[in-house]
């Protein structure tokens, strides 16, 4: 599946394919509300990317196939592109945002393909890494 999601993603965002998947690992909820959500409890992150070749994904969904959850790893395979194409400075506010931007349409553009209709994606930015 990962190698079929990682397809997927350098299609939709015209990134160069880079050989080798990220990692991907599984954790529990918590790790995301500790190292994405920097502490936040209300935490709705189920994936993460560290920007050092590594996805997490919410230990809750590792055996989910649905096409939103599919589409969970597109968006971090999409920070995963982004990250190796040095496109983006990742501890730059205005560049994180534009890097979630990005993932999240590139997610958007998935679903469309794969549900054949619109589906709606709340944008949840985490914080930004850095105060510039």
């Amino acid at each position: 599946m990962i190698a079929v999601l990682l397809s997927w993603t350098v299609h939709l965002s015209q990134y160069p394919h880079p050989g080798e998947p990220p990692i991907v690992e599984y954790r529990p909820h918590s790790f995301f509300v500790e190292h994405a959500c920097l502490g936040n409890e209300k935490c709705q992150v189920a994936g993460w990317y560290n920007n050092e070749g590594i996805v997490y994904i919410d230990e809750s969904i590792q055996d989910q196939e649905d096409a939103i959850t599919r589409s969970l790893y597109v968006h971090e395979f999409t920070h995963y592109l982004q990250d190796l194409s040095g496109k983006f400075n990742n501890n730059n506010c205005a560049d994180h945002q534009k890097r979630e931007q990005e993932a999240y349409s590139i997610q958007r553009q998935y679903l469309n393909k794969i549900a054949g209709r619109f589906v709606a994606i709340y944008m949840n930015y985490p914080p930004c890494p850095g105060n510039s």
